[in-house]
């Protein structure tokens, strides 16, 4: 599989770097088909009234897997949230995400993604192992139509 995360240290510095999966449209049977059951990080996207892909959701999947996170965070009848439920049954929604098998990876990526974007809001513990954190992205930008 091509959509992983890959790290390397330097002077006490880690630089991940993140191959994404293509972006998709979110769609439940193809969540089914496509994304492992494993653990990762995802990105949710909807696209707005003037074609703009808007960011909607980050998260970091450890328990129960991609598959099973993406299933239920694009389900508008599972959607507990007013707004994210809005969202939902009126905007198409596009995904991607990429691979790891390390939480405290997971926790430091998550930890730089909050403080970009949400950097109003305290962002969440990372794992203590590096003075600093990086973060570089790969995409293909293209979409996977299904």
């Amino acid at each position: 599989m091509q959509e992983h995360i890959v790290k390397q240290v330097n002077n006490n510095i880690a630089l991940y770097t993140i191959h994404w999966s293509p972006l998709r449209k979110a769609d439940k049977y193809d969540i089914v088909r496509t994304v492992p059951s494993m653990s990762g990080i995802f990105e949710l996207y909807y696209q707005d009234r003037k074609n703009k892909l808007n960011l909607l959701l980050f998260s970091k999947v450890w328990y129960g897997g991609l598959k099973h996170e993406l299933r239920k965070f694009t389900d508008a009848e599972m959607e507990t949230d007013e707004k994210r439920k809005h969202i939902l049954e009126n905007y198409d929604c596009y995904y991607r995400f990429a691979l790891t098998n390390s939480y405290k990876d997971m926790c430091d990526i998550f930890y730089y993604f909050s403080r970009t974007f949400t950097p109003h809001n305290t962002p969440p513990q990372h794992s203590g192992r590096y003075r600093d954190i990086i973060v570089n992205e790969i995409s293909e930008d293209k979409l996977v139509t299904i």
